[in-house]
């Protein structure tokens, strides 16, 4: 293949996508451990060969937009012998728009895609996982799931972006997943950056090591300001004006409390030591975002989560214009309090008695460098268990939003809603109406 234009699959139509997506989610959810037998023969690939027998590690973007460019480029800086080889997107402008921004990057050598390795269409992520040693995952939350299970079977290295599923079919899909990256010795490392954080690594260690007495009460906000919206061309169907635009649809991001504040209940679940919580309530709605334009997520949420001992969390968060921003966290013990972002610990009496003076390197870039040294030394990192908690707190936060009613854990990990929307024999998908879906999905 000598043309300029990337590679596509015009066969696969956009019902075609849906009905397989939905598919693949409900067998992924009934995916049991027998499925794995004799996986443990499966192993990763030898880390002191990739590519044609060489030391080169073939990376493959899937997403790329900002956050995946973004993950590319860290990605590349993490190895020296790492090299951007395939890039997939469902539009080639993103695609194109990601690889210019690439290659006035400074590690531009490194990124190595001729025409034969743009993947356009639906099913690009499949094309890229075949030709790649490491899959980087940035789509919209709703293929993770999907995407995750079939690079770990091709046996594949995996950066995940946050959250990892929209849905609890989705989140049970990809904790067998994770099951099996273990099995095959594979990687899996979470888009949960604050992880990676080193000021965050100190302050949770003090936290953990009592630094706060009990940990008593949690408090944690994601206040922001609205984001980004695309304008609906005249030429876009539904489906194109819904994906141009993921955010805005439950269906793909989850609502913004799972896409956005997924950030800082992974830090309330951190300060738990990634125990689960007993229930959650909570409210939210549509307060300034009210227009089409704006899908069908709420712009604002605030969920009480209930842990065994009594201890509470306390989360909300809200994107609308004109409003107080507050990006923060607190935790709260019967030793004092702590103030997670300035990463500081304060008595009963307000006295400092800790804080984290080092400076720390990108977050963005640890977990790649801490990512690709793992497969070069042949012991995998695998952040499963967290990264599908934490999504799994959003989810249920937003299940309780959406119903009015007090939901358990076991009521959300248990629940049956999926959110893929139902395969149509004609014509893209329509605009979901603003009434919540699956109030008693839950059930």
């Amino acid at each position: 293949m000598t043309t300029n234009q990337p590679q596509t699959s015009p066969s696969t139509t956009r019902r075609e996508f849906i009905k397989n997506g939905t598919a693949v989610v409900a067998a992924a959810s009934s995916f049991s451990s027998a499925a794995f037998a004799g996986s443990s023969q499966m192993t990763a690939l030898q880390t002191s060969l990739f590519a044609g027998g060489s030391d080169v590690i073939r990376v493959g973007l899937v997403g790329c937009g900002g956050r995946g460019t973004g993950a590319a480029a860290q990605a590349l800086a993490a190895d020296p012998n790492a090299k951007l080889v395939a890039m997939g997107d469902t539009f080639y402008d993103h695609l194109d728009k990601s690889l210019q921004n690439l290659k006035k990057n400074p590690v531009a050598e490194q990124v190595q895609v001729d025409a034969d390795h743009k993947f356009v269409g639906f099913d690009s992520y499949q094309k890229v996982i075949d030709c790649v040693d490491v899959v980087l995952l940035t789509t919209p939350p709703h293929f993770r799931p999907m995407q995750l299970r079939a690079a770990i079977e091709a046996g594949k290295h995996v950066f995940a972006e946050k959250p990892v599923a929209v849905d609890a079919p989705g989140v049970r899909s990809v904790l067998e997943t994770c099951k099996l990256a273990k099995q095959k010795n594979l990687s899996i490392v979470s888009g949960l950056c604050w992880r990676y954080h080193q000021g965050m690594r100190e302050t949770f260690k003090q936290i953990h090591d009592g630094a706060v007495g009990d940990v008593m009460a949690i408090q944690c906000s994601y206040n922001t300001r609205g984001l980004w919206m695309f304008e609906r061309q005249p030429e876009w169907s539904d489906m194109e004006w819904q994906m141009r635009n993921w955010l805005y649809f439950t269906w793909l991001s989850g609502d913004f409390n799972t896409e956005q504040h997924v950030h800082s209940l992974d830090k309330m679940a951190w300060t738990m030591k990634d125990q689960t919580p007993l229930a959650c309530s909570g409210t939210g709605g549509r307060q300034t975002r009210i227009g089409k334009e704006y899908g069908n997520i709420f712009d604002h949420f605030a969920i009480v989560y209930e842990y065994p001992n009594g201890v509470k969390g306390f989360s909300r968060c809200r994107q609308q214009d004109g409003c107080a921003v507050d990006v923060s966290d607190h935790v709260f013990g019967t030793k004092g309090r702590v103030d997670v972002f300035k990463h500081r610990i304060y008595d009963p009496k307000g006295e400092k008695t800790w804080q984290f003076r080092d400076k720390s390197k990108n977050m963005y870039q640890v977990e790649h460098d801490e990512f690709f040294a793992s497969i070069r030394s042949g012991e995998p990192l695998n952040n499963g268990d967290y990264m599908t908690k934490s999504t799994m707190l959003a989810i249920m936060g937003r299940m309780a939003a959406y119903t009015g009613k007090s939901i358990t854990w076991e009521e959300a990990m248990n629940s049956k809603e999926d959110l893929t929307p139902a395969s149509y024999e004609w014509g893209p998908i329509p605009v979901p109406p603003i009434a919540m879906p699956g109030i008693t999905a839950f059930k």
